[in-house]
């Protein structure tokens, strides 16, 4: 069992459901980390920023561009920052606490926002989703659905009895029950249904985020179609009409990508290094030791020859 993502509880009326939620799905992609063919090396990605490319707003007046004492370039015109007589460099770490988020608006504009911004307007974690209204199951198009979650009672504090009562009501009346709730600092818009002898939670795109079939079906309501046509695709409907059975429609493409992964030979490991560091300093400490070497023959030498001299 997946770890818990929420616990919370359900309301509906005057009756409080301790429950927790659980992800309902697990995607089973097949994901490829990137190497470096001539290194052998991972590949990691760091923040930068271009050298060439322009800059898209005016840099802070605290921002470090140039040196904080000596703005100015001596020599050049009053006010003229150092920063654009600077050969830009091919690109450049940006550190964490430099890192500030923008939005351009529909006119173009570009705004900025701090952390601390977003931090007070953030919404507070929900305890409770309240359930504001029930809904007929089917007038809930599938394109509304955007991740599941199974909803189960917490054990030992009475929630099982009032979690199978909100079940198999719902079930019986064919309705959904529509909330909010605060899940990851993002409030989302619910849906609480029965699924087999359990309750489901949707998370749903809200209204203005699901687009308009109209602009692309516009004109095709003239068209004619006849009652034989119209007939004869129902019998066809009907003659391939199955029963949902999930496990038939297994990822065939995983598996093949998965079956050519297990015929592949494992990748050569890479020499193991000594402890103590890589081949530059492991070469080092050769030179090192050779020099510690040379130092005492040398040094047996002046010994010797300070004898005979004496």
């Amino acid at each position: 069992m997946s770890q818990a993502v929420w616990t919370g509880s359900i309301s509906f009326g005057l009756v409080n459901i301790p429950v927790k939620l659980y992800p309902a799905t697990e995607p089973k992609d097949v994901r490829f980390h990137l190497y470096d063919r001539r290194t052998g090396k991972r590949v990691r990605y760091e923040r930068v920023t271009r050298g060439e490319e322009p800059a898209t707003f005016e840099p802070e007046p605290s921002s470090p561009s140039w040196p904080r004492d000596d703005r100015t370039e001596p020599g050049a015109p009053n006010g003229t920052p150092r920063a654009q007589f600077e050969t830009p460099v091919a690109a450049q770490p940006v550190d964490r606490e430099d890192l500030v988020r923008g939005v351009e608006l529909p006119g173009g504009d570009l705004v900025t926002v701090s952390d601390e911004e977003l931090y007070s307007i953030a919404p507070e974690r929900s305890r409770t989703i309240e359930i504001e209204e029930f809904v007929d199951l089917a007038e809930i198009d599938p394109v509304f659905y955007e991740k599941s979650y199974h909803v189960a009672p917490v054990r030992g504090r009475g929630a099982e009895k009032p979690y199978m009562l909100l079940q198999r009501a719902m079930k019986g009346a064919g309705m959904v029950g529509i909330g909010r709730f605060v899940l990851r600092t993002k409030p989302h818009l619910v849906a609480i249904r029965p699924l087999n002898e359990a309750l489901a939670l949707e998370t749903l795109f809200f209204g203005d985020e699901v687009r308009s079939p109209a602009q692309l079906t516009a004109g095709l309501e003239s068209l004619t179609v006849t009652e034989r046509e119209l007939r004869t695709a129902k019998q066809l409907i009907n003659a391939l009409a199955a029963e949902w059975v999930p496990e038939k429609h297994a990822d065939a493409y995983r598996e093949e990508l998965l079956e050519l992964l297990r015929s592949k030979p494992a990748a050569a490991a890479a020499v193991a290094i000594e402890a103590g560091g890589g081949g530059e300093i492991g070469d080092l400490m050769t030179a090192l030791r050779a020099s510690v070497e040379a130092a005492k023959r040398k040094g047996a030498k002046k010994t010797a020859s300070s004898k005979r001299a004496g």
